[in-house]
This record gives C-alpha cells, sequence and structure tokens, in this order.
C-alpha cells in the first residue's frame, strides 16, 4: 500500500508532513482561518442580523432609517465577489495587521466576506420565531433584551444551528479561495503547489481533505441541531 501511494501520488509525498509547505501546516492554516473568521465574522453577523431583525417594520424595535442603513450595509458588502473583496479591502488588512499575505492577513477579507451571509441567515432564522411567542413575552412585561436573548435567540436556537453550519462550510470555501493569493492552507497547497505545477495528485488530496473538513462540519452540526431540538420539544 506504501509503495503504491509513493508510485501514484509522488508530488504528495515530497511535499511532506511537516515544513512550512507541508501537509500537516496546511491543514492547520486552514483551521486556524476558518475558526477566528468564524469568530470575529460571527460576531459581526449575528449583531447585524438580530438589528435587522429589532429594528424591521415588524421588529420589537421598528426603525426605518437605521434598517434601512444596516440593510444597505449588509447587502453591500454581500454583493462584492470575494476575490474582489480581497484586493479592494488590502490597504485596511495592511493597516490592522501590518501585511497584506498569510493566514493572519486572510482574516480580516474573511470576516469582512462572511459576516453579511451570516447576518442575512440570522436574519431569517429570528424572523421564523413565532410572532404569538413574542407577543406574549411582552405582554407579561419582558425587557426588549429578555425577548432577544430569551425568545428570538432561544426559540430559534436549532435553526442558527443550522445556519451557521452552513456559513461554517461556505467560510471553508473563502479560506480555499484566500489561500489562492497567498493566504496559505489547503487552498494554497492545491492552487500553488498543485494546478501550477500540474501535480494533479497534489491538487486532488488538498480536495479531497477540504471535502473532509467540510463533511465534519456537517455531520457536527446536522447532529448538535437535532439535539438542541430533541431537548426543547422535551
Amino acid at each position: 500500500m506504501k509503495e503504491w501511494f509513493i508510485t501514484n501520488f509522488p508530488n504528495v509525498v515530497q511535499q511532506g508532513w511537516g515544513g512550512e509547505t507541508g501537509w500537516w501546516t496546511s491543514i492547520v492554516q486552514t483551521v486556524y482561518m476558518t475558526f477566528w473568521s468564524a469568530i470575529f465574522g460571527g460576531i459581526l453577523g449575528l449583531i447585524f442580523g438580530i438589528a435587522l431583525v429589532l429594528f424591521d417594520k415588524d421588529g420589537i424595535m421598528p426603525h426605518k432609517v437605521v434598517f434601512s442603513v444596516i440593510d444597505k450595509v449588509v447587502s453591500l458588502f454581500r454583493a462584492v465577489p470575494f476575490i474582489i473583496l480581497l484586493a479592494f479591502i488590502a490597504p485596511v488588512t495592511q493597516k490592522i495587521v501590518g501585511t497584506q499575505i498569510g493566514t493572519t492577513a486572510a482574516l480580516v477579507p474573511l470576516t469582512v466576506g462572511v459576516f453579511p451571509f451570516y447576518a442575512r441567515q440570522v436574519q431569517v432564522a429570528l424572523q421564523s420565531v413565532n410572532k404569538g411567542t413574542i407577543e406574549s413575552a411582552q405582554s407579561l412585561g419582558s425587557t426588549n433584551w429578555d425577548i432577544i436573548t430569551y425568545v428570538y435567540l432561544g426559540e430559534a436556537f436549532p435553526e442558527l444551528i443550522r445556519v451557521s453550519t452552513v456559513t461554517l462550510i461556505s467560510l471553508v470555501g473563502l479560506t480555499a479561495m484566500a489561500g489562492a493569493i497567498g493566504a496559505g492552507g489547503l487552498g494554497n497547497m492545491a492552487i500553488s503547489y498543485g494546478y501550477n505545477r500540474f501535480a494533479n495528485d497534489t491538487t486532488l488530496v488538498a480536495t479531497i481533505l477540504v471535502v473532509i473538513m467540510v463533511l465534519i462540519i456537517q455531520v457536527v452540526g446536522d447532529v448538535w441541531a437535532r439535539l438542541v431540538n430533541h431537548t426543547q420539544r422535551n
């Protein structure tokens, strides 16, 4: 088996497991970019998503101007293709982290790229909450903060897990795209060391590893959402 792998995947073997261009390094870089951009983008997306629901005309704090501004900001950033966004905010990235290249530098465009997508997902999830439940909470004297935390987020928690799973999967794809322009990770491995050097075996293995990561995220997200949903029903 080992000899067969060495024969059919020579470039994969040549890359090695460790070192700056090794497979383990690429995997760690992809996980690093996905994790931290998910944290930063997730926080921003959650804030914007909640705001879109609260300030909507049917929300608990309707405000036409504020809603319009937030809605336009989310729509604007969501409309920009990620590969263009990478170049567009490069000066901002330079100011924040001191460089435009590398895994840490990639966190800035990844965060900006993922937060509007997640904000829309959160908006849809929260809007699915039964309006009768919200009205009941208001009639009992609940504050806006109570409604946000216990009604909106509490009732929509299983759906928020599902949309977060979708967002994470999308984010893995964005890290691969960022890797193609020097951010490292499996995307960089697939393009720079695979496609550009006609090393099809390297591209294939990098793609398989990305798919495995996506499948793990999908399975964990689905199981977690089902467990939470089952707990809430009981």
